[in-house]
């Protein structure tokens, strides 16, 4: 994720006189009118306080939280700005903001419900660059709390150096001088056992959309916990792949020539073991 607004030069012929007119970038950014800086042939508005900036991450962290009712036009009406409104509304301004009862109560409970997510989940939701579920994941094996997070755990987790760095970094610049700690959430999530090659009853590769579960995060969850290896991609050591949606993608095409088995259910295969 990039962070900022990018701005493209056009050039464009204009009339019949075919006339070559270079199209002038802007200088400022248009939503906080700080100075723009080009990063690999692009504009970016460098300015952490930067309140469009600040809209897309909220959202973001709405999504992927999956507060129901946190949309673009509900973050407008409430005027958030930052994580710390989204907690901070009674259910009584909420509901006078949106000028609905009915609306507000269904935020509100929807944004309690949130606080309950552990930190495999909150992770991605804090826009933090090459930091989503896949990283999120990995961590979950080698630690248990925020607290534990450092370079160290980050690359024993399997973490690359640019996105360990990134994580690190915004735990001292962003996480604690903002003060995000006060969030209400735990920070904390249940240490996944790691499974050994010996150990394993088999490897998995999901493909396409699952019924089962909700997202390929939580189903990998699952699948580790009753001992199973996922992998992102159909490599060679794969022993079973899931395909829930019914379409035959090119994986599973793949998986049919290598003589993999195929499952269209996970919960099939967790009843078998």
């Amino acid at each position: 994720m990039t962070n900022g607004h990018s701005f493209v030069i056009i050039l464009s012929y204009l009339g019949e006189r075919q006339t070559l007119r270079q199209i002038v970038p802007p200088t400022h950014c248009p939503a906080c009118n700080s100075a723009l800086e080009w990063v690999n042939d692009q504009l970016f508005c460098k300015n952490s306080d930067c309140s469009a900036q600040s809209f897309k991450k909220i959202e973001h962290f709405a999504k992927t939280l999956k507060i129901k009712g946190l949309g673009p036009a509900s973050i407008a009406k409430l005027g958030l700005e930052d994580y710390h409104d989204i907690y901070s509304l009674s259910q009584e301004e909420i509901s006078f903001l949106l000028e609905s009862e009915k609306l507000g109560t269904k935020l509100h409970a929807e944004i309690q419900k949130s606080k309950s997510v552990d930190l495999i989940t909150l992770l991605p939701a804090f826009s933090i660059p090459l930091i989503g579920t896949s990283a999120s994941n990995k961590l979950a094996k080698n630690i248990s709390s925020l607290n534990e997070i450092t370079l160290e755990t980050c690359t024993e987790a399997g973490l690359g150096q640019k996105a360990a760095s990134n994580l690190v970094d915004w735990l001292v610049n962003t996480f604690h001088a903002n003060e995000y700690y006060n969030l209400p959430f735990s920070f904390t999530c249940k240490k996944q056992a790691q499974v050994s090659s010996t150990d394993t009853k088999g490897t998995v590769c999901i493909s396409g959309k699952l019924k089962s579960y909700p997202t390929k995060a939580a189903a990998q969850q699952v699948l580790e916990k009753y001992g199973f290896v996922v992998k992102d991609n159909l490599t060679k050591d794969v022993t079973i792949l899931i395909n829930e949606s019914g379409i035959e993608s090119a994986k599973t095409r793949k998986a049919e020539t290598m003589g993999i088995t195929i499952y269209n259910n996970i919960k099939n295969l967790i009843k078998e073991i």
